[in-house]
């Protein structure tokens, strides 16, 4: 028979197949012999005591063959000739999702990619972290799979109503991920494994006769009254089709300028905009789990009434790098942590020469002596305004873009160029001082000690300087000059929203125009990109009549 239980274990214990077995023998009280194995169903970790515990649901086996875990199943027709065919602009999430539902339904989906393939991205980005040096089409945003690709691959999203969440990690799976992101409650791939998942997607796609086009950038739109017969990209080809999903991820600028020379219907949509904060991991893991100093409290044991073992230094093996969200009102602002990533790296996220974006990363193991996370503050179409002293129309709907732009030339002025960081020491940001030395820090390109009130309008430094010692007071240890803070994060979500009809989710002017995912101002991360794809794929198919 299969049974369903819920167990609370220390690390050690959570981690040792064995003793899971153990448990499971005593909650049905059945000899261990008959357990013959389990699927984890959940797995969250509660830190907030001294004692860290891991708290399953899982489906034990017991007096019968156990079998491995069954995945959803999928039927990807065969598209080589298929009758209708779709562009799709953009291959992150939204738009390989969107392309892998298209080919369920029938439908041959053409994929225009600005960038190149995962491998061929891996050089630029060598150039950019090594020498500064941005490709506006090859970078941490652009390219194959996305800005997830190469920016660590978190699969955590609050969207449940958007989509179905399982299916899509059930994909991933399906194209090489671990299982353990069925399960785990923030799930996490790990830049170092993305690469080969998006690459065993784009092989499925093309194997059942979809079209993955790279350096293929979107120029022109063809329009004629309210359709769209094709795109012509910048090398002058042009492709015609159905209908074309835009999934252009938040960065591209161009075809929202695009977009509006075409005099088609945008919207400025607030974003939040801040900076990067790291820390030695060490200390947010005295902070999360009340160990001592570089140490842990516990470091586990295997089974019920056996010693606890004394204090040991280091983080206890079986726990993961410890991770934090925060959130403060400021004045009446939103102050909030983002993209945290354990045991990460900062990395150069600009996608056009003369701009500094910074993100964060962590590889799959998160291994790295450093923490990280953007901390943001709320904008609004206002506080553009402001800004430009009025010189721009409040109603332009790329007011919110330009004024992200702007504060990123700022920073890479402020920097002195080469992708150098304009930074400070956190405590010394709180007290507008501007130390000679800085805390080492994982920023390849390297960071200049900077006022950074001179670097971020006077209402994001002012609200984060406010936050900083609202989050030092509740978690004691972080608000200290061993934590540096860089400028500028500002990628974390598109400042334009494409509108679209609320039942056929095409463009109000344009019939088969589909604006989909983050670029559009409809989802905010891989797997509510991946979600928003799929519902567009699966309402223009309706359309279409496939």
């Amino acid at each position: 028979m299969q049974q369903l239980l819920t167990l609370k274990l220390l690390p050690a214990e959570a981690a040792s197949e064995q003793a899971v077995k153990e448990y499971i023998s005593k909650a049905t009280g059945k000899n261990i012999s008959a357990v013959t194995g389990f699927h984890i169903q959940k797995k969250s970790l509660d830190a907030r005591s001294k004692q860290p515990w891991v708290n399953l649901v899982l489906n034990a086996f017991i007096d019968e063959p156990f079998t491995k875990r069954t995945l959803t199943n999928v039927h990807f027709k065969e598209v080589h000739q298929a009758a209708r065919k779709v562009i799709i602009i953009g291959a992150g999430p939204c738009g390989l999702f969107a392309a892998l539902r298209l080919i369920e339904q029938g439908i041959q989906p053409i994929i225009l990619e600005r960038g190149k393939d995962v491998r061929a991205r891996r050089r630029d980005l060598a150039l950019l972290n090594k020498e500064g040096l941005v490709n506006p089409e090859s970078n941490y945003c652009f390219g194959e799979g996305g800005a997830g690709t190469y920016s660590d691959g978190k699969l955590y999203t609050r969207s449940s109503k958007r989509g179905d969440i399982g299916r899509i990690l059930n994909l991933l799976v399906r194209f090489g991920a671990h299982e353990s992101i069925l399960y785990e409650a923030h799930p996490h791939i790990g830049t170092n494994k993305l690469p080969g998942i998006i690459s065993a997607m784009r092989e499925g796609i093309i194997a059942s006769g979809g079209q993955l086009l790279f350096e293929k950038k979107l120029a022109d739109l063809i329009i004629s009254d309210t359709l769209i017969k094709g795109v012509k990209t910048a090398d002058g080809q042009v492709f015609e089709a159905d209908a074309v999903i835009l999934a252009t991820g938040h960065s591209a600028r161009d075809v929202f300028r695009l977009l509006n020379d075409k005099k088609l219907l945008l919207e400025a949509k607030p974003f939040a905009l801040g900076v990067r904060i790291e820390h030695p991991q060490s200390l947010i893991d005295e902070i999360q789990y009340h160990c001592s100093p570089g140490g842990s409290l516990f470091p586990g044991i295997l089974k019920e009434g056996d010693p606890v073992l004394s204090l040991s230094k280091g983080r206890d093996p079986f726990l993961p790098p410890a991770s934090y969200s925060v959130v403060e009102q400021v004045n009446g602002r939103g102050v909030f942590s983002f993209c945290m990533c354990p045991g990460g790296i900062i990395a150069a996220a600009a996608t056009n020469p003369g701009e500094l974006v910074v993100n964060g990363w962590s590889p799959s193991k998160r291994n790295n002596p450093y923490a990280n996370s953007g901390m943001v503050v709320q904008t609004e179409l206002k506080d553009a305004h402001a800004y430009f002293k009025g010189k721009h129309d409040a109603a332009d709907p790329l007011l919110l873009m330009d004024f992200q732009e702007a504060i990123e030339r700022r920073a890479f002025t402020a920097g002195g160029g080469r992708q150098v960081a304009p930074a400070q020491g956190m405590l010394d940001f709180v007290n507008r001082k501007t130390g000679a030395t800085l805390p080492p820090c994982s920023y390849t390109p390297g960071i200049r000690a900077t006022a950074l009130d001179e670097v971020l309008p006077a209402f994001v430094y002012q609200s984060l300087q406010e936050a900083f010692k609202l989050f030092g007071k509740k978690m004691r240890g972080y608000l200290t000059n061993e934590a540096v803070v860089l400028a500028t994060e500002s990628r974390t979500s598109s400042p334009v929203r494409i509108p679209r009809h609320p039942v056929t989710l095409s463009h109000p002017q344009l019939k088969n125009l589909f604006p989909a995912g983050e670029g559009a101002g409809y989802a905010g991360g891989i797997v509510s990109a991946a979600m928003d794809g799929e519902r567009v794929a699966t309402v223009l198919a309706e359309v279409l009549g496939a």
